[in-house]
């Protein structure tokens, strides 16, 4: 096991030495591309904003930097090869800002947020930026009108964001989506559903961000790629706030997410650990906004949908006939693309703990039927699911989980605690998350 350190860096004279300690292994993130571009979309991200009028703040651009730094660790630093338990890695990193004195008392919320979210071991440090690097976003020309954008929130191509555009565009708003584009499945379900809005509100002036980021394969010397990718929400996050921070008032992030999935309570007791994802908990959300707290940054992250589950989301949803039409655009499964051996295109496996959950919710909102949704496993009552396979031990999971909760309903106000801590919620968010 080796510890890793992550020094970004701004090419080609930002040659600061950073010491190392005991067992650490150095790996330079360089920023900066040969013609003095910012690296990994972040030059790009810049100019899309600034074409849509918005200009965001060097703190903004920081937080992107950190994730950039987050990101790379978190794919390019190998669970099996680089810690003692094939999971808990230990990483280092050393971010070039443009205020070090305002990032360092962020740095012990950076930490336990970061520790939460991946289950990685993680130690955060700030240097300043090199002067020829202290002013890296365009400066706002005088103008009477801001940007027209009156909303902020995340669209990862899933059904709960969907659902969350079509209600934020009913109720008159004029959002700013956000994406990262991931997969192939994953960009398509963004440029499809994105588009599909488009039509259905040809007269609104609302758009999007989207970024993609990605390292090099042999970024980090002698460790094998991570696919885990439990930062991801990290960078997404950050990816908002950075747009945020350029609209010129306070707002808001809309990270829409069902409270089932959000709080991941486990189903059975295997389902934890590196089952258990930690994108959307209360917890990580708080310690996002007790982030923004301490860097002086006028915003929010909030869930509008944390005490419905999925398929009240679908019910409630305040366009239900646009929601029927791009339903099948979007995309819920954890790993769309495991039917290729098959020889079967990208499409949803139906058996994944996100396939099953959509599945029903789509039924209890719609009706029978209204899911046209294409399915590895069409009909999972057509025959026996084993719980030796994939494709049956997810339902397996629900059943336990369900009976469960039915002989002993008490259960749940214990349960939600599973996950992670709740000390930052009232007694009765408790009992509505329960």
């Amino acid at each position: 096991m080796k510890r890793h350190v992550i020094i970004g860096g701004f090419w080609p004279r930002d040659s600061t030495k950073i010491p190392l300690g005991d067992n650490e292994v150095a790996t330079r993130l360089e920023l900066y591309t040969v013609g003095r571009s910012l690296n990994y979309g972040l030059g790009k991200a810049i100019r899309d904003l600034v074409q849509l009028g918005i200009y965001p703040t060097e703190v903004g651009l920081d937080l992107m930097v950190l994730a950039a730094h987050v990101y790379a660790a978190d794919t390019r630093v190998s669970r099996s090869s680089e810690s003692q338990d094939s999971w808990t890695r230990e990483m280092r990193l050393v971010v070039p800002v443009s205020d070090k004195d305002r990032w360092e008392p962020a740095a012990s919320v950076l930490v336990r947020m970061l520790n939460f979210l991946t289950g990685d071991r993680w130690v955060i440090s700030f240097r300043t930026r090199p002067s020829r690097a202290a002013t890296l976003v365009p400066r706002q020309a005088a103008r009477l009108i801001g940007p027209p954008f009156d909303n902020l929130s995340l669209l990862s191509g899933g059904l709960d964001s969907l659902i969350n555009a079509i209600d934020r565009l009913q109720e008159g708003c004029t959002p700013l989506f956000v994406s990262h584009a991931g997969d192939g499945a994953t960009s398509d379900a963004q440029n499809e559903l994105f588009d599909g809005l488009k039509e259905a509100f040809p007269k609104r002036s609302f758009n999007r961000l989207r970024l993609w980021m990605s390292f090099p394969k042999d970024l980090v010397s002698g460790s094998g790629n991570e696919n885990s990718t439990r930062a991801r929400s990290f960078l997404f996050f950050a990816l908002g706030i950075f747009a945020g921070s350029g609209l010129d008032m306070p707002f808001t992030l809309h990270a829409p997410e069902n409270g089932l999935i959000a709080l991941n309570v486990p189903l059975d007791l295997l389902r934890l650990g590196a089952l258990s994802t930690r994108t959307t908990h209360p917890y990580y959300i708080a310690r996002w906004n007790e982030l923004l707290e301490k860097l002086a940054v006028p915003g929010k992250i909030d869930n509008p949908y944390w005490y419905q589950t999925k398929g009240e989301m679908v019910s409630a949803c305040t366009n239900p006939e646009l929601l029927r039409r791009l339903v099948p655009s979007s995309m819920s499964c954890s790993s769309p693309t495991k039917g290729r051996w098959l020889g079967l295109e990208q499409q949803h496996c139906g058996y994944c703990l996100p396939c099953l959950i959509r599945r029903a919710a789509l039924q209890a909102g719609l009706g029978q039927g209204a899911d046209i949704t294409k399915y590895t496993i069409s009909d999972l009552r057509a025959r026996p699911l084993s719980t030796q396979q994939s494709e049956g031990q997810q339902v397996r999971s629900f059943q336990l989980a369900i009976e469960r909760l039915r002989l002993r309903p008490e259960l749940a106000s214990i349960l939600i605690h599973k996950p992670g801590p709740l000390v930052d919620e009232s007694p009765a968010r408790q009992s509505a998350f329960a």
